[in-house]
């Protein structure tokens, strides 16, 4: 059993916990992700190391509530357990060498994003990152990339806070403006990181994604994760999660990942009615 030892709500459908897992916190690097099972009966779902402390053994993860398992996730608190957290899984984020990057995030893929942004940042790479959310409301973790970062491009949609735009909009001004990046670092929804490397790939910058298909095992057996970059078929939790994003095929991503949206809509309307008929 883990123990929670914080939880905060970051916006109205993200949330963060910090849990007591020592092992993990040990090994664990940017990129990586854990599995968790809420219960014994739960099912098992991915999600990635957002932090740790190796001295204090702690693992933070940040999640959106979007399914059943999410749900009941958000329902505990501090002091209570996790009844399985396991990892650290994949293949941690390649940061060495790096003297200049671009720190691409959308939405809750900013809490990805960060852990790469820091370790570039403390490594004495020059940071740019530019993170984006639909409105003013979603944003979470400005002041943690700020702190990172050698710039910093704040993006809305409806322009309530920062810069109204797309993420992309900003890169492309920031690499118009003559920054030679070695690499940009996406991570967000599957269309946002799939218009980022159409954008990069005009200019020739590498351009690395982490991709979170659906996942059971996280160990390669299942196939769930699969995904066709390069024309090869690749497993996301053993071969990822980080793909070279020009090689990626988004549109079948696009499509396998929306398959059970309907499924787990309804999912998380049977835990909400369970809770509220506990309560």
């Amino acid at each position: 059993m883990y123990k929670i030892l914080k939880k905060q709500v970051l916006n109205p459908t993200v949330t963060l916990m910090e849990v007591d897992a020592p092992l993990i916190a040990k090994k664990a690097e940017p990129g990586q992700f854990i599995i968790l099972r809420v219960d014994e009966n739960g099912e098992r779902i991915p999600l990635t190391v957002a932090d740790f402390d190796r001295e204090k053994g702690t693992v933070t993860i940040i999640f959106q509530i979007v399914g059943a398992t999410t749900e009941k996730l958000n329902h505990l608190n501090e002091g209570d357990c996790i009844h399985d957290f396991v990892g650290p899984l994949g293949v941690a984020s390649h940061t060495e060498g790096l003297k200049k990057v671009a720190v691409v995030g959308g939405g809750v893929g900013c809490a990805i994003a960060y852990p790469i942004a820091k370790k570039l940042h403390n490594q004495g790479c020059e940071v740019h990152s530019i993170v984006g959310f639909r409105n003013k409301d979603l944003v979470i973790l400005e002041d943690e990339f700020k702190a990172c970062s050698d710039v910093m491009k704040m993006m809305t949609d409806d322009g309530s806070y920062g810069e109204k735009g797309l993420v992309t909009d900003a890169l492309k001004q920031l690499i118009e403006a003559g920054n030679k990046y070695d690499e940009v670092i996406t991570i967000g929804p599957l269309i946002m990181m799939k218009f980022v490397c159409k954008l990069t790939k005009e200019y020739d910058i590498k351009t690395v994604v982490s991709m979170n298909p659906i996942m059971i095992d996280g160990t390669g057996m299942c196939g769930g994760c699969r995904l066709t970059v390069g024309g090869e078929t690749k497993f996301a939790c053993v071969d990822g999660p980080d793909f070279d994003g020009h090689l990626v095929d988004f549109d079948e991503a696009i499509e396998r990942g929306s398959m059970y949206k309907e499924f787990e809509h309804e999912k998380r309307e049977e835990v909400c009615n369970l809770f509220k008929g506990v309560n």
